[in-house]
C-alpha cells in the first residue's frame, strides 16, 4: 500500500477543502468483516486530479457527483478522482471492510471468559482509511456524522453523544472540525459507570467481565478526571471543546491510549485486576491528565504534518505529568518521571536513530518515517524541554502562550512557527533562539562539576564544564554530611544557574569550604546528563540514601545509570549502590526504577554470564531487605523482584513451595498477576509443566490469563515449547497482537541460550518476511519484543546488521533492528570492559 508523501499532502491541501463526512457503520455482519457507507462533500479550489484512500476488503460502489465510477480503479489504497473541475462535490463510497487482529483500524475481539465481542477504532496515523474512505490527512478537517449499527444487545460510543434511534442502530452527535485520524466508534456490551461535570456527561466503560474491577477504581479514575478537567479550566481559556468525555478501557491496544476528541481510549491494563505499585497507580493518573491534555493540544489545534508531532506529545507529555501533582493527590509525579521515564528519552537520544525534538520537514518525508518518531525523544525529551522552556520563560508567560495558540488556531490546524509565535506574544524572550537550539537539534547535552581553589579567603570555585550546545537554566544543590549522622546529608544552599547555550565552562566563586556533594540538575529541571566530581561520587557511594529529596536521589540514580551505560563505572558499582541505599529507600517510583534496570539491563545484558548468578543473589537478598524493612508502598516491587530474580536449586524449590502454598512469606498477597510472574519463572527455571499451566488458565481463564498461558509456554525450556512459540509468533497470521507478544516475551531467555541458539540466524529471515506481511503494529513488537537480546555475542551482531541493510526490511522493522543493535553493541562494550 501506498503511503502519503508530505508532498502529496501539501498538494492535497492546496486542492480540497473538505467539509462533511456522513459515515455509516453496519457491525452486524460477523467477525472478520463490517460495512461501511461513506459520503464525503468538499470543494475543488482548483481544477485538479486528486484521490482519497480506503483500503477495503471488497469495494463494492463508488459514486461521484452522482455519476458511478469503477471500482477497479482502485490502485491499492488509493482511489484517483481525476478530473475535478473547481466548485463543491460529494464523493460516495461503499465497501466491506476487515477487522484488524493487530489493533489498528477496526480491531475485534472475543472475550475468552463469556463470549462477549467488542470492535474499536484505532485510526492514528494513516488508519482511518481501514474502517471508511477518506482524505487521510491531519490538515484536511471536516465535521463529521456517524451513524452505528451493531447487535441488539451492543452499546456504541463514539466523538459525540450517542443515542440509540432504533433497536440495534445509533446516531453519534455531529462533532466539530475533526483530522480523519480522530474519529472512533467503540461498540460491544460494555460494562459502564456514568456521572455527569460540569454539564457534561463523563462515563467510564468496559469489558463486562472486568466490570467487578473497574468498580472498585471507578471512584478513583473519576475523581482524576474531574480534578485535571477542572485543572486544565484554570489554566486555559478555552473551554472543553466537545459536547461529553467518555474514557473506554479497550483489550489489545497497542499504545498506552490514544485521545480520540470526546473518546478517549485506553489499554486496558488500566483496569487493575491485581494489586499495582504506587507508581503503576500514578502513572494511570499521569496518563489520564496526559491524553486529557490532548483535547486541546492536538485535537482544538492539530499538527499541520507530522513532523511537528512533538507539539502533541510532547506538550501532553508534560502536563500530564504536572497537572496531575497540581490537581491530585499525586505530588511525586516528577520523581516517577525523573528516574523512569526520562530514562527513555536519554536512551533514545544517544542511539544512532535519535532525531530532534521538532525535526525538519525534509527528515520527515511520509507517513512510514513518521511513525518511527513516536519515541522516548518526542515523549520523555519533549517534555523535558518543556519543563525547560517553563523555567526559563515562567509559567504565567508559559501558559498565556498557549491561550493565544489556541486563540489563533481553535479547530484548525498549526505548526511549530505558529507556536512559537504565540509564545513570543507573552514574553521578551528570543523563544525562536531557544526552539532552534532546543528543539532542531540531537543528542543530549552533558554536564560535569570541578571544584578550584577561589573566591574569597577560604572559598572555592565550582567549574561547570558544559559539553553542548544547549542554554540551560538549572539549580545546583550543595550538601554536607551530617556531623551526628555521616549517613545523613544536609543542605547547605541550592543555587539557581544560566549556562549559556555556547559556553564551555561556567565559573563561579563561593564562599567557605568545598561541600561534600554537589548536585547539577537537583530539581531536574534539565534535559542533560549529569557527571559529579570525584569527592562528590565518593560521598554519594557512601551516603546517597540521605539526599532529603527524592527528587535529587532520582537524579543521582538516573546519573548512575548513564554511567554504567557509558562505561563510566562499572555494573558492578552500580550493583554495590543498589545494595547499600535500596533497602532504606522511601521512595517506591526509585525503587521500582532501580530494581527494573537491575533485572532487565544489568543482571541479563551487561553482566558477562559468569556474574550474573552474583547479581542476582545479590539482588534477592536487597528484596529481601525491602521486604523486612515493612514498607507497603515498596512490598510489590520487592516481591516481584525476589520472584524474579530466583536462579539456583534452592531459589527454586522456595518458589514452587510459595507457588504451591500461595503465599510468599513477607511478601504481597499472590494474586492473579503474581501467580504468573512466579509460573512464568517456575517455567524459565524447568520447575513448571505445561499441565502446571493449563491448571493456571483454568483458573484465570482471562484474556490477561491466555496471555499468561502462552508466555509461560514460550518460556519452558523445551525444544517442542519452543518450536510452537516461534511457529505462533511468526507463522500463524491469526495471532493477535498481545498473543504475539507473550509469545516474544516468553521466548528468549539467558537461562535457555543454548536451546534458542539455533533460533537466533532463524529471527532475521523471518522476522523480515513477518514485517512486510503483517504490517507496522506486528513489525514494531518483532523488531523489538521479538529480538534476540540475551544472545550477546558479537555473531549476533553482525547478523543484525546484515539483516538491516537488506532491501526489504520495512521502516517500522528498521527502526526497532536498529535500536536493539545499538543497544547490544552497547552491551557488548560493557562486557569487554
Amino acid at each position: 500500500m501506498a503511503v502519503l508523501t508530505h508532498a502529496e499532502a501539501e498538494t492535497r491541501a492546496r486542492d480540497l477543502t473538505v467539509h462533511h463526512y456522513a459515515l455509516d457503520l453496519d457491525l452486524t455482519g460477523g467477525d472478520e468483516e463490517f460495512g461501511s457507507t461513506t459520503v464525503i462533500r468538499f470543494r475543488a479550489l482548483r481544477d485538479c486530479d486528486t484521490f482519497a484512500e480506503i483500503r477495503p476488503a471488497t469495494l463494492r460502489r463508488v459514486v461521484l457527483d452522482g455519476r458511478d465510477l469503477d471500482p477497479g480503479l482502485l490502485a491499492g489504497n488509493r482511489l484517483p478522482l481525476a478530473g475535478l473541475a473547481a466548485g463543491d462535490h460529494e464523493l460516495r463510497v461503499e465497501a466491506d471492510m476487515a477487522y484488524s487482529r493487530t489493533g489498528e483500524g477496526m480491531h475485534r475481539f472475543t472475550d475468552p471468559e463469556d463470549g462477549e465481542a467488542y470492535v474499536y477504532s484505532q485510526l492514528f496515523m494513516n488508519d482511518m482509511q481501514r474502517v471508511a474512505a477518506s482524505f487521510d490527512q491531519p490538515d484536511l478537517k471536516a465535521v463529521f456524522d456517524v451513524t452505528v449499527s451493531a447487535p441488539p444487545r451492543w452499546t456504541v460510543l463514539g466523538n459525540g453523544i450517542a443515542t440509540r434511534t432504533a433497536p440495534g442502530r445509533w446516531q453519534l452527535s455531529t462533532t466539530p472540525p475533526l483530522a480523519t485520524y480522530f474519529v472512533a466508534v467503540a461498540a460491544g456490551p460494555w460494562h459502564s459507570v456514568r456521572t455527569e461535570h460540569a454539564g457534561l456527561p463523563f462515563g467510564l466503560h468496559c469489558r463486562r467481565s472486568l466490570a467487578e474491577h473497574l468498580d472498585r477504581d471507578a471512584g478513583a479514575i473519576l475523581d482524576i478526571t474531574r480534578r485535571c478537567f477542572d485543572r486544565y479550566h484554570e489554566l486555559f481559556a478555552e473551554p472543553y471543546p466537545y459536547d461529553s468525555y467518555d474514557q473506554a478501557f479497550v483489550p489489545e491496544f497497542n499504545a498506552g491510549a490514544m485521545e480520540n476528541p470526546g473518546l478517549v481510549t485506553f489499554r486496558e491494563e488500566f483496569v487493575h485486576r491485581s494489586a499495582v505499585t504506587p507508581g503503576e497507580a500514578q502513572f494511570r493518573g499521569v496518563v489520564i491528565a496526559h491524553e486529557m491534555a490532548h483535547m486541546w493540544f492536538g485535537n482544538l489545534v492539530t499538527l499541520r504534518w507530522w513532523d511537528d508531532i512533538w507539539l502533541n506529545e510532547s506538550f501532553a507529555e508534560y502536563m500530564g505529568f504536572q497537572v496531575l501533582s497540581e490537581a491530585t493527590g499525586f505530588t511525586g509525579t516528577w520523581t516517577d518521571f525523573a528516574v523512569a521515564r526520562k530514562a527513555w528519552g536519554y536512551d533514545a537520544d544517544q542511539r544512532p536513530s535519535t532525531h530532534p525534538v521538532a525535526p525538519d520537514q525534509a527528515a520527515v518525508p511520509d507517513t512510514a518515517s513518521a511513525m518511527n518518531n513516536f519515541d522516548g525523544i518526542s515523549y520523555a525529551k519533549g517534555a523535558s524541554a518543556l519543563r525547560q522552556l517553563v523555567a526559563w520563560l515562567g509559567p504565567k508567560a508559559f501558559t498565556a502562550g498557549l491561550n493565544t495558540h489556541f486563540a489563533r488556531h481553535r479547530f484548525g490546524n498549526a505548526a511549530l512557527a505558529d507556536f512559537l509565535d504565540s509564545l513570543g506574544t507573552a514574553t521578551d524572550r528570543d523563544v525562536h533562539a531557544w526552539a532552534a537550539a532546543w528543539l532542531r537539534t540531537s543528542g543530549p547535552d552533558t554536564l560535569t562539576p570541578a571544584v578550584a581553589p577561589g573566591g574569597a579567603e577560604g572559598g572555592w570555585r565550582l567549574e561547570i564544564g558544559h559539553r553542548g550546545n544547549r542554554p540551560h537554566r538549572i539549580e545546583v544543590g550543595l550538601y554536607d554530611r551530617a556531623v551526628a549522622a555521616p549517613g545523613a546529608l544536609v543542605p547547605r544552599d541550592r543555587l539557581t544557574v544560566d549556562i549559556a547555550a555556547g559556553s564551555v565552562t561556567e565559573q563561579y566563586e563561593l564562599g567557605g569550604p568545598r561541600p561534600d556533594v554537589i548536585l547539577l540538575n537537583d530539581g531536574d529541571l534539565t534535559f542533560a546528563k549529569v557527571h559529579f566530581d570525584p569527592q562528590s561520587w565518593a560521598t554519594l557511594r557512601e551516603a546517597l540514601g540521605g539526599l532529603p529529596d527524592p527528587l535529587g536521589r532520582a537524579v543521582v540514580w538516573n546519573a548512575a545509570r548513564d554511567l554504567v551505560r557509558d562505561g563510566g563505572i562499572a555494573p558492578a558499582e552500580y550493583l554495590e549502590l543498589a545494595a547499600a541505599h535500596l533497602p532504606g529507600e522511601t521512595e517506591p517510583g526509585i525503587v521500582d526504577a532501580v530494581l527494573t534496570f537491575w533485572r532487565g539491563q544489568l543482571a541479563d545484558h551487561f553482566l558477562a554470564p559468569a556474574l550474573r548468578p552474583g547479581a542476582l543473589g545479590t539482588l534477592a537478598d536487597t528484596a529481601r531487605a525491602l521486604l523486612a524493612a515493612g514498607l507497603d508502598s515498596t512490598r510489590l516491587s520487592a516481591t516481584r523482584a525476589l520472584v524474579e530474580a530466583a536462579l539456583s536449586a534452592s531459589d527454586t524449590a522456595a518458589l514452587r513451595g510459595w507457588y504451591d502454598r500461595g503465599e510468599i512469606p513477607g511478601g504481597a498477597p499472590l494474586d492473579a498477576d503474581l501467580r504468573w510472574r512466579t509460573l512464568l519463572r517456575l517455567a524459565v527455571l524447568g520447575a513448571a509443566t505445561a499441565a502446571d499451566i493449563d491448571a493456571e488458565l483454568e483458573r484465570d481463564p482471562s484474556a490477561v490469563g491466555r496471555e499468561g498461558a502462552a508466555r509461560c509456554r514460550a518460556s519452558l525450556p523445551d525444544a517442542a515449547a519452543k518450536a510452537a512459540a516461534w511457529e505462533a509468533m511468526f507463522h500463524d497470521d491469526s495471532q493477535s497482537n498481545y498473543l504475539f507478544t507473550a509469545n516474544a516475551q516468553g521466548f528468549w531467555h539467558p537461562e535457555h541460550a543454548a536451546l534458542t541458539a539455533p533460533y537466533v540466524p532463524r529471527y532475521f529471515s523471518d522476522v523480515v518476511q513477518l514485517a512486510a506481511r503483517r504490517g507496522t503494529a506486528i513489525a514494531e513488537v518483532a523488531g523489538r519484543t521479538a529480538f534476540p537480546s540475551t544472545a550477546v555475542a558479537p555473531e549476533t551482531l553482525h547478523l543484525g546488521r546484515e539483516c538491516l541493510a537488506g532491501p526489504t526490511v520495512t521502516p517500522a522493522l528498521g527502526r526497532g533492528l536498529a535500536d536493539r543493535l545499538d543497544d547490544l553493541s552497547r552491551h557488548l562494550r560493557i562486557r569487554s570492559a
